[in-house]
């Protein structure tokens, strides 16, 4: 059904949304469906994070990851932080080689690899991986991690549902990222050579319940498959951003995977807008429609102050939220260069449940912040 719309200027107000805003004002944007259905621009004598307290539900929060314990040598023992019906939001911290394979028999697995390396194998073969990388596993998919350097990951599960690629319309099919850069696991002499009699078991979860399923042989005894159905691995160093020196994109331009009730994007370095008259900031926003969560993996974070690598920021729909006050003063001094930020920002249609290992976490001075 066609939205209901009728583009209109009322009272002083740009002509075109991000661009030459009227003098001493802030932009901000309402909108529907995230950044992909209608919005308008208010333009405000006050910045719209300019508050003085937020109590209740809607407060941003910041945790930090860094403070998290190393648990044991399962990923099912990872920290839960965040969740809701149609996500799991995990952070694992492996330091040895598991001794068990592991299926996740309730959505699709996405993982960020922050630091360390290793090698994957799972039912499709072998596959290295190092910092930086995503790692989607299907559905179903078994698998088992040998670390190199100590390893530490968000996991991002997509409850029920599976992991596509974004529509990229009149940039096309390359845009972002071609998709032969993606890299898919191997029947190579690795993983050849891992297959054996021994017993092995295989950790299943399954609506939240472990089941341990024991095998006389190692189950990743695959000599061959075909198919379109696999374990795909994309480094954040491969994605190409779209930009334009005129005016700022918004999130959704960065988009990396989508599922039906939320999206992954990444921020990678790109330079900043040049005109003098575009916002080279995120601007001020009221997405009433998604939760925003955002991993901090490397660099510095031009539109955050006091973050850093290892943190995430959550900003529940509802308030409005963009960048901090140090970022606006700073702005037009970064025209002409380049951006120094890779982040991971998960938007959820449904709101994200903090959980109480997210809450020993916390930095429970975030919310003022922006005073």
């Amino acid at each position: 059904m066609p939205w209901i719309t009728s583009p209109k200027v009322e009272g002083i107000a740009s002509r075109q949304a991000h661009t030459d805003l009227p003098t001493n004002t802030y932009e901000r944007e309402l909108g529907k469906e995230g950044f992909y259905g209608p919005a308008s621009q208010m333009y405000h004598r006050h910045p719209p994070t300019s508050w003085l307290t937020v109590e209740g539900h809607l407060r941003p929060h910041a945790f930090d990851t860094k403070k998290l314990a190393l648990l044991g040598s399962c990923p099912w023992d990872a920290h839960l932080l965040f969740s809701n019906a149609n996500t799991q939001i995990r952070f694992m911290k492996l330091a040895s080689d598991m001794d068990h394979l592991v299926r996740n028999a309730d959505g699709d697995e996405l993982m960020f690899v922050h630091q360390g390396m290793g090698e994957l194998f799972c039912d499709y073969g072998h596959l290295s991986f190092s910092e930086g990388d995503y790692v989607m596993l299907p559905r179903g998919t078994m698998w088992r991690m040998d670390v190199q350097a100590p390893v530490s990951a968000l996991m991002i599960e997509a409850t029920h549902d599976s992991y596509r690629l974004p529509e990229k319309g009149l940039v096309g099919h390359h845009a972002l990222f071609d998709p032969a850069i993606l890299a898919t696991p191997k029947i190579n002499d690795a993983f050849i050579g891992q297959q054996n009699e021994a017993q092995w078991r295989v950790v299943v979860k399954k609506g939240n319940h472990l089941s341990t399923i024991t095998y006389a042989f190692n189950p990743l005894d695959a000599v061959g498959w075909h198919g379109s159905l696999m374990p795909v691995r994309l480094n954040w160093r491969d994605i190409r951003p779209l930009m334009s020196h005129r005016y700022h994109l918004p999130p959704s331009a960065h988009t990396t995977f989508t599922t039906s009730r939320f999206v992954v994007c990444t921020f990678v370095p790109r330079p900043f807008e040049t005109d003098p008259n575009a916002l080279n900031v995120p601007f001020f926003h009221s997405n009433d429609d998604y939760d925003e969560l955002i991993f901090y993996h490397a660099g510095q974070f031009f539109s955050r102050d006091h973050i850093y690598p290892g943190m995430m920021t959550l900003h529940p729909s509802g308030i409005p939220h963009g960048p901090h006050p140090k970022a606006l003063q700073n702005a037009d001094k970064k025209r002409g260069t380049m951006t120094d930020e890779v982040a991971v920002m998960i938007d959820t249609r449904d709101t994200l449940e903090i959980s109480q290992q997210a809450e020993t976490i916390e930095w429970a001075g975030y919310v003022d912040s922006w005073k």
